[in-house]
């Protein structure tokens, strides 16, 4: 779902202003959380002392789909999410001076600098094209990546963390959507061009089953299984992404591309991967009674 989601952003920026598809997905999912946590019984205004932190989290994701829709506007879909799913990279680095727990060991060290490798071969890549247009774009989706990076540290290394995941969801999309719905029109965007049955119907897929359905199942299995184990399947999401690009809007995929994914990959797995324990005195042969 997070794969194909970059080629609907791309396909309905051709009908809805980058800033306003963001809003308007943010709205509509925003409305969908609502409903499904009443129906659940799910309480979401109790006080718990979240509210500044909940609205500095959905000012960051405001300015993240805000990067992102507007760099898709640049870039390709395929391009596109190998920079936006840089996001553990972020992740490591601000959880390694924020969250004390998490601090970062050689492979993590070993990943990002893999990681690194491999934007900067993509990167390198755009540089063949005839305009820096796709360089803005690239540009756009890492800042993007930056900004989730940031929420994502903000929200494991505060009171958040123990608020219930869809209040914390809910922060996200209710306050970007007020963001963004209000900023399209201050920066002049033209608004909806061409509501067609795609336009309409790649908004709706966003919508209703990335904003919505995905990111409540993310949650769900985050509270259930080890996050370290489910973030792994997130690493297939460029991969995705890229098969996507190519199948459904026709986008090349190079050779370089490709390594940059592969070095991308290889690097959100050194980072997400856990250290080696070292062995205990009884598997290097020491006998349990002479501990």
């Amino acid at each position: 779902m997070w794969g194909v989601q970059q080629v609907a952003v791309k396909v309905a920026n051709g009908g809805i202003s980058p800033l306003l598809q963001a809003g308007l997905r943010s709205a509509g999912a925003a409305i969908l959380v609502f409903a499904w946590t009443w129906l659940r019984g799910v309480r979401l205004f109790e006080r718990d002392g979240s509210l500044g932190l909940g609205l500095l989290i959905a000012c960051l994701f405001s300015g993240e789909f805000a990067l992102a829709y507007w760099g898709l506007d640049y870039t390709t879909a395929s391009r596109g999410v190998l920079f936006f799913y840089t996001t553990p990279f972020f992740v490591a680095l601000g959880a390694h001076f924020f969250i004390p727990q998490e601090r970062l060991h050689r492979l993590k060290v070993i990943g990002l600098l893999a990681a690194f490798v491999g934007i900067a071969i993509a990167v390198a890549d755009s540089l063949e094209l005839p305009t820096s247009r796709e360089l803005i774009g690239d540009g756009l989706l890492l800042g993007a990546a930056g900004l989730w990076g940031a929420t994502i540290v903000v929200i494991k290394g505060s009171r958040l963390a123990q608020v219930s995941p869809h209040k914390v969801l809910l922060y996200q999309l209710a306050g970007s959507a007020a963001g963004l719905l209000v900023a399209s029109p201050l920066i002049g965007e033209p608004g909806i061009t061409d509501p067609s049955w795609l336009v309409l119907s790649c908004l709706a897929y966003q919508t209703v089953l990335v904003a919505f359905a995905s990111y409540l199942v993310w949650f769900w299995l985050i509270a259930r299984y080890p996050a370290s184990t489910i973030s792994a399947f997130a690493f297939l999401t460029p991969i995705f992404g890229m098969i996507a690009g190519a199948v459904l809007l026709g986008e090349h995929i190079t050779s370089l591309l490709v390594a940059a994914m592969l070095l991308v990959a290889g690097g959100i797995y050194l980072v997400n991967r856990p250290p080696a324990a070292a062995p205990s005195r009884c598997a290097r042969g020491i006998p349990r009674d002479r501990r």
